[in-house]
């Protein structure tokens, strides 16, 4: 017995061991099969991702791509659930776009000359070494209800000059953060579903790239372009304004609208951070969407404004909404009410004073709207509905708070929620008397019935009896082993093959590839091929993977931009300009004097001869008259 208890846990280990080394195996493999990762990028065809970016990058200039991407993975919900209401199940999937450029390295040395050389010989070669220029974090939460699209973090190395693109054309940075988001919104939409973009510009010198923000643009070497907090703000504007129009042609959305809200400015202020397009006004709001966007408002009459804040991880209104909910009781938590912030608009205006947003620097949150097209059995059963609502309601009595209503301490007023459009005709109503009653307050029958209950399931408890049997160890098999044994389409998401990224890793992977990438150190160009190496080894494991994209669009440079950020010349117009001739000229005088000073436009002795001074020999020396010269009066001394 001994020897073969002492010999199970080394074969369990063995065991396990071949299960994780087939399970590495197995995920390279099924990545490949998905139309992602290549270990030869140029024997597979390329995706529909790789051709979208091929349309909007420069011609024949070569990239490299490399998409990571996680599963939809369970994970808390977005919006707190009104009072009596469960929470939606939320499924939560990421994706990380890297675009990396060819860099040119000069390695050798120079040689000292020999006793007879005239000059040094030198031994210098160029290489390329791949460094990741741009990389953007895109986070899907998915219900049954929305889809949201949250723009995590975005950044660029400065290392994208390297290519000597002709200034004044397009940057493919923001072709590339346009592109990326369409290409997701395409493949996650959903019939009848919203689809929300959602995303926060604050002005920072680096997010994803340790050490770029050294490479400022200030000093040779240094061309990392930082904007300021209205620079980011106008540049997400201009990014996600194409959006609108390409989503608008898909024939399953009925309307599109972005929303710009900026706290601590004004609307006239605000708007003029939105594109300067012929159809910006119809396109744009200001404001923000969240009661239009939340299912809750479509069902109930009033919602709690906690239920329509959303909890995106690194945000600043949801770290606002945290601290709201640390200050309040439990009891005001689980009915949506806060200590001091009553409404929405009283919400943005303390975010105005919040340090995020006023620190001297603006901070801009956006969103995108994509309403989806209703059946008619939706639209007639929303309609009856309302029409049912308004005559019970037209009959039903008032309710009316009482002269001790305390609004601090009590439940809100508020008037019964409203029907569901999929729920029977005949369901029963909530007594109204359930309105008056506070949050401690509970009916005496219900609790002694509670505490009864309790009590037997106490008594029923089952005991154990009889012989141990010790469990068999089992091998705990991992998440990542089952990656792709998941259903593609559900009631809470859309995972389609054509939507995932070239690297499919679970969410503890996932997690450990940015970490590492927040280590590594891009302020100078050696240490950012260095960094790239590193991050694209680990992140695959070893294994090649990516793509390579070959430019195709044309640039054009457009006159109004072509000079930006270099010295445009000068327009010479001396000589189309007619100077007005002295009167002494015009009048036929032969020698005229001002002052005492000699005209240089005549000659002496000549009368409407006139002399272009660019072209005088030598210059005159003007001689004051005598008449011109008063000499101080001598005082006598007292």
């Amino acid at each position: 017995m001994a020897s073969s208890s002492s010999s199970t846990p080394s074969t369990v280990s063995n065991k396990r061991d071949r299960d994780s080394c087939s399970a590495k195996m197995s995920f390279f493999k099924q990545t490949n099969n998905a139309g992602g990762s290549t270990t030869s990028t140029t024997t597979n065809p390329p995706n529909e991702l790789i051709e979208k970016l091929a349309s909007v990058l420069p011609k024949d200039v070569k990239f490299s791509v490399h998409h990571l991407s996680t599963p939809p993975t369970r994970t808390d919900a977005l919006y707190a659930a009104p009072p009596g209401e469960k929470p939606d199940k939320t499924y939560c999937e990421k994706h990380f776009l890297s675009l990396s450029i060819d860099a040119p390295i000069i390695t050798g040395a120079i040689k000292r000359s020999s006793p007879g050389a005239d000059e040094a010989k030198s031994t210098e070669t160029t290489t390329t070494k791949q460094v990741i220029a741009f990389a953007i974090e895109v986070f899907i939460f998915t219900t049954a209800f929305q889809t949201v699209l949250f723009v995590s973090k975005a950044d660029s190395t400065g290392y994208l000059h390297l290519l000597k693109l002709p200034r004044g054309g397009p940057s493919p940075i923001s072709a590339v953060s346009s592109t990326f988001v369409s290409y997701l919104i395409q493949h996650r939409r959903r019939k009848h579903i919203v689809s929300v973009v959602n995303l926060f510009g604050r002005a920072q010198n680096q997010y994803l790239f340790p050490g770029s923000g050294e490479n400022d643009g200030i000093g040779p070497g240094r061309e990392k372009h930082i904007l300021s907090d209205r620079g980011l703000i106008k540049w997400w504007c201009r990014v996600l304004n194409p959006l609108l129009q390409d989503q608008r042609k898909d024939d399953r959305v009925v309307a599109t609208k972005g929303y710009l809200l900026v706290p601590g400015l004004e609307e006239r202020d605000m708007r003029a951070f939105l594109p300067q397009t012929v159809t910006s006004a119809s396109d744009w709001e200001i404001g923000h969407p969240m009661e239009r966007i939340s299912r809750y408002t479509r069902e109930f009459d009033w919602v709690p404004p906690r239920c329509l804040i959303p909890r995106y991880p690194d945000d600043p209104k949801s770290r606002y909404r945290d601290e709201l909910d640390e200050e309040s009781a439990k009891w005001k938590q689980d009915m949506g009410t806060w200590k001091s912030i009553r409404t929405l608009n009283q919400f943005w205006d303390a975010m105005a004073f919040r340090q995020e947003c006023s620190s001297g620097r603006l901070t801009g949150f956006i969103w995108l709207v994509f309403d989806p097209k209703e059946s008619e059995t939706e639209e007639q059963a929303t309609q009856a509905t309302t029409a049912s609502f308004s005559t019970s309601f037209a009959t039903a009595p008032l309710m009316t708070p009482t002269g001790s209503f305390d609004p601090s301490t009590a439940f809100p007023p508020s008037t019964p929620p409203k029907r569901r459009a999929d729920a029977p005709a005949r369901t029963p109503q909530a007594s109204p008397l359930k309105a008056s009653f506070t949050a401690g307050q509970v009916p005496e029958s219900q609790s002694g019935t509670a505490k009864e209950t309790s009590k037997r399931e106490k008594d029923k408890k089952k005991k154990l009896k009889g012989r141990i049997t010790p469990r068999v160890p089992k091998v705990k098999k991992h998440q990542r082993n089952y990656l792709f044994k998941r259903p593609n389409t559900t009631a809470y998401y859309h995972w389609p093959v054509e939507g995932r990224g070239d690297l499919m890793v679970d969410e503890h992977d996932y997690k450990r590839v940015v970490e590492l990438l927040l280590q590594l150190d891009f302020e100078t160009l050696d240490k950012a091929c260095s960094a790239t190496k590193r991050w694209i080894s680990e992140a695959g494991m070893g294994a090649k993977w990516g793509h390579e994209v070959v430019g195709k669009r044309i640039l054009t440079v457009t006159n109004a931009t072509a000079g930006r950020g270099s010295a445009a010349p000068v327009n010479n117009l001396t000589g189309l300009v007619r100077k007005k001739k002295p009167a002494a000229v015009e009048n036929g005088a032969a020698d005229a004097k001002v002052n005492g000073l000699e005209d240089p436009f005549t000659n002496k002795g000549t009368a409407g001869d006139v002399v272009n001074p660019l072209v005088l020999e030598l210059p005159r020396v003007n001689v004051l008259g005598a008449g011109l010269i008063r000499k101080k009066p001598k005082t006598s001394a007292s």
